[in-house]
């Protein structure tokens, strides 16, 4: 479970540390920064996937991703005497993410490229990286580190040793130095960012794949889309908590239930409404 998740210099996030729960509820008014937060998280779960830089492209870029207010924020803006805008960096820029959780903790700095005249020269560079045991970083918990292009982690016999030294600025050491010789615990880490589920575009609409005949197999874990909807309540019937499932349509539609059928290997999902 995440403990705690933190963000620097993204879209409206200046400086943000999130503690969480088993549940975490965020609310807030339009343009609070609640999208951000959610488009923060889950940018960080495309490190595990090595596919931060495209993510970001399709955002829009570094350019157009990163915190577009003033590098600091003057005592008159937090009381509100002179609006919040945006001024000339004289420090450099970045884009940090990061979690931890009850066992481990990560975090990756992005920033601007060197200028060039390659094809890719608007793509960001992942700049340092670190993972560390603990819910806070120190040194001396420290298991990898990656500067630049260089990695070293802490071996089996407590010593650093060096194991990258040419990583390409657009490769994390998240898919690139977690193996089970060197970095067993890194390797445990990428597994559970890549687990992480989000369901932001779950179409419900009479066109939503969820609504068609999908081909059944087991699925504990639904899918993004919610196209595996009726094999996952399928599944919790058979092997997951059967009882709990009924309980929570009942609370949510009283007097209905769900009924999954099946032909040909396909299986559809319906509900069975009061008076409906």
């Amino acid at each position: 479970m995440l403990t705690t998740f933190s963000v620097s210099g993204y879209r409206s996030l200046r400086d943000l540390v999130v503690p969480l729960q088993s549940l975490t509820l965020i609310t807030g008014s339009n343009g609070s920064g609640k999208s951000s937060l959610y488009r923060a998280i889950r940018l960080l779960s495309e490190v595990a996937q090595g596919s931060a830089i495209s993510a970001l492209a399709q955002e829009g870029g570094l350019h157009s991703t990163l915190w577009a207010g003033p590098e600091i924020v003057s005592r008159r803006m937090k009381s509100g005497d002179v609006p919040v805008q945006g001024s000339r960096r004289n420090g450099p820029v970045s884009l940090k993410v990061g979690f931890a959780d009850q066992d481990y903790g990560y975090a990756i700095d992005l920033g601007l490229p060197i200028p060039s005249d390659s094809a890719f020269a608007r793509d960001p560079i992942i700049k340092c990286e670190a993972a560390w045991i603990g819910e806070v970083l120190r040194r001396n918990n420290t298991i990898a580190q990656r500067s630049g292009p260089t990695v070293t982690v802490l071996g089996t016999d407590g010593a650093r040793k060096t194991v990258l030294k040419d990583l390409a600025s657009f490769d994390s050491m998240m898919t690139h130095a977690a193996n089970p010789e060197d970095m067993l615990e890194l390797l445990v880490m990428r597994e559970r960012m890549k687990s992480w589920r989000f369901y932001d575009h779950f179409r419900t609409d009479a066109d939503a794949s969820a609504r068609r005949p999908q081909i059944g197999t087991r699925t504990p874990v639904l899918a993004a889309d919610g196209h595996d909807l009726p094999s996952a309540m399928q599944t919790i019937q058979e092997i997951g908590d059967r009882e709990q499932l009924a309980a929570c349509i009942e609370d949510a539609f009283p007097g209905s239930e769900i009924s999954i059928s099946q032909g040909d290997g396909f299986f559809e999902l319906s509900m069975i409404q009061r008076g409906v």
